[in-house]
Formats: structure tokens, C-alpha cells, sequence
């Protein structure tokens, strides 16, 4: 019994963070998001979007989540987000957070 137990806590403690979230999923659902964000998240538009790519899935699924509840201010994100279900965030954020970013620290 206690080796099922350490088993079942090792599964569940190595799982990525972004299990509840399907990047392919994700993946169909970000046609939206590339107006603004490019491609892959990775070119956006203009200087005031960011780039989602590479970001990690706890922070892009926070600020879907605060646009969604208005605790995050911004009109259009918030009139993006405001059809997308629980689910739909998870799976944008694990399709963002599974691409490969472009950002880099410059030293």
C-alpha cells in the first residue's frame, strides 16, 4: 500500500504544470490571437502586444483569467476573452507556453 501511495504522489507531483491545458487544442483556438500577437504568438503587430510564445503557462493562463474577471484592465483583450471557457484558456495558455519564444536576456 505505501508504494502505491509514493507512486500516485510521484505521478502526480512530476506531471508538466500545464496537464489541464491541450497545446494542440490550443493551437486551433489561437487563430484569433495571432492578429495581434503573429504567428505562433512570436511577431506582434505592434510594440504594445507581447509576445506569448515561450512565456510559461501559469502566467498566460493568469492574465487570460484577470482579463476575464476584469482584475486586469484592457478593452480588447477583455472583449477577447470573454467567450473562452475554462478550458479554452487552459489550452491556449499550454499552445503559448509549448512554443518556442523568441525572447533572450542580452548581458
Amino acid at each position: 500500500m505505501r508504494r502505491l501511495v509514493v507512486f500516485a504522489l510521484a505521478a502526480c507531483l512530476g506531471a508538466p504544470a500545464y496537464a489541464a491545458g491541450d497545446a494542440a487544442s490550443g493551437k486551433t483556438k489561437s487563430q484569433a490571437c495571432a492578429a495581434c500577437h503573429g504567428a505562433e504568438g512570436n511577431a506582434p503587430t505592434m510594440p504594445d502586444f507581447p509576445r506569448l510564445a515561450g512565456q510559461h503557462y501559469d502566467y498566460l493562463l493568469k492574465a487570460l483569467r484577470d482579463y476575464k474577471s476584469g482584475a486586469r484592465k484592457n478593452p480588447i483583450m477583455g472583449g477577447q476573452v470573454s467567450g473562452l471557457s475554462t478550458q479554452d484558456m487552459a489550452d491556449l495558455a499550454a499552445y503559448f507556453a509549448n512554443e518556442k519564444g523568441t525572447l533572450h536576456v542580452v548581458r
